[in-house]
């Protein structure tokens, strides 16, 4: 980990005016061809998501260039007494950034906001066969519990 790059890292909640720059990170994850969402989709789906309560974009960037990004939802719960739980999806660090602490500088943060939410806990998915990434969240404190089931849905 670089101590002075985490240092002068800057975690926030993306604007509209950053999806220029955060996109092209999307397209790094492996999923879809490398295809990302155009801009006019891209700022339409930024505005949806901002109609939700408590479901945010948020980037990590050094010197004005981002390097990193990751989507929080925080949602309410029935159980558990009504405490929320965190999702975060879509984490990426730029490649060539990678292992520089700046993916669990992002963790600790949306770990944060769960923390000041009073979610009873923060939750993620990862691709079965990102074994390097598994080793990341682990090293976090993230646990692997309980399965998780899903079905494509095809358009």
């Amino acid at each position: 980990m670089d101590e002075r790059l985490i240092q002068d890292l800057e975690i926030r909640e993306a604007q509209a005016e950053d999806l220029p720059a955060v996109m092209p990170l999307f397209g790094q994850l492996g999923m879809d061809n490398g295809r990302v969402l155009d801009a006019a989709g891209a700022r339409a789906l930024f505005e949806k998501m901002r109609r939700y309560p408590d479901y945010r974009l948020y980037l990590a960037a050094l010197d004005g260039q981002v390097l990193g990004v990751f989507c929080l939802l925080i949602m309410d719960n029935f159980a558990h007494f009504g405490a929320p739980s965190g999702i975060v999806e879509d984490v990426v660090v730029r490649e060539g950034w990678r292992g520089r602490g700046i993916g669990a500088a992002m963790m600790r943060f949306a770990l944060g906001l769960c923390r000041e939410k009073q979610c009873y806990k923060m939750v993620l998915s990862s691709n079965r066969n990102r074994c390097e990434a598994h080793r990341f969240y682990r090293s976090l404190g993230f646990e692997a519990h309980g399965y998780s089931f899903g079905v494509e849905i095809e358009p």
